[in-house]
């Protein structure tokens, strides 16, 4: 049986690590409150943002907290141009439609990643890595801390954006009622385009810290899309708080089985939250009932 201590920092592991997922997921839970689209790709976009971070720190020794700003404004008008070029002709084709243009969209991706980097995992290497917080016998790697700090920022002015700014609320109106915001005059398809690009930037944001917690390699993007599934139907698909809780408890939930089982084993426990979430609260934990 490990020890208290142990189960202390491996749990604050978790929870540092679930903040960045949470991150993740929020982009693209907000995409889907909004758009309705299901980007099949956000994995993907999100190895594509480690490479990024990689790419600037062998090129320009550039921190991986500093790649953030110019990293997240690529993406963001990344985002907004695939919305508004390629996805938005398909919001009324049937959903199977949208799928398949998005798996296409993804395996282009990983692919290009494949040519350009090869199979081969690579990594960014700063000081602080090594570095830890101490509080008696809790240790908190400072990678960690720091990668979940920022997820929180970015997650506090993303709520700020849609609750105080009159484009923020615009884009609720339209998540609300479509119809509603057409009526009244709001550019719909602007606000969605907005509204992708918004979510590619949280997903940079969350590839500059996850470069800091793991090597990446192409292959990545469609565990991290599958992950990223999980953590919104268990917090609730749509529900932006519900994103950040949904990937604090995956984050904890993996730590606990590497810990008392072994680390193949922490997906497992990952779907295994996710059925009983299913079974007995369909809509997540923090969702609306429809």
């Amino acid at each position: 049986m490990p020890s208290i201590d142990l189960i202390a920092n491996v749990v604050i592991a978790g929870l540092l690590t679930g903040l960045v997922y949470g991150l993740m997921a929020l982009g693209l839970s907000v995409i889907f409150g909004v758009v309705r689209v299901v980007n099949f790709a956000h994995g993907e976009m999100m190895t594509i943002a480690m490479y990024c971070a990689v790419v600037l720190f062998g090129a320009f020794k550039l921190d991986p907290f500093l790649a953030v700003l110019p990293v997240a404004a690529v993406f963001f008008g990344f985002g907004y141009a695939m919305q508004a070029g390629l996805i938005n002709p398909f919001i009324t084709r049937p959903e199977h439609s949208q799928f398949m243009l998005l798996v296409a969209v993804a395996i282009i991706m990983v692919n290009v990643l494949l040519m350009i980097f090869g199979p081969s995992a690579l990594n960014v290497q700063v000081d602080y890595q090594l570095e830890s917080y101490e509080f008696g016998p809790i240790l908190f790697d400072k990678a960690r801390v720091l990668a979940a700090g920022m997820a929180l920022a970015t997650s506090a002015g993303l709520f700020a954006f849609f609750k105080y700014t009159n484009t923020g609320k615009a884009i609720r109106a339209c998540a609300d009622n479509n119809l509603g915001a057409k009526v009244v005059g709001l550019n719909v398809k602007h606000l969605y385009a907005l509204t992708f690009g918004l979510g590619s930037a949280c997903v940079a944001v969350a590839g500059c810290m996850m470069i800091l917690l793991v090597d990446v390699v192409p292959t990545l993007g469609p565990g991290y899309t599958l992950l990223a599934f999980v953590i919104v139907i268990i917090g609730g698909l749509g529900s932006m708080p519900g994103a950040l809780f949904g990937g604090i408890l995956i984050g904890v939930s993996e730590a606990m089985a590497g810990l008392f089982f072994a680390p193949s084993a922490k997906s497992m426990f990952g779907f295994a939250l996710l059925i009983l979430v299913l079974l007995f609260r369909p809509q997540g934990l923090l969702g609306r009932k429809p």
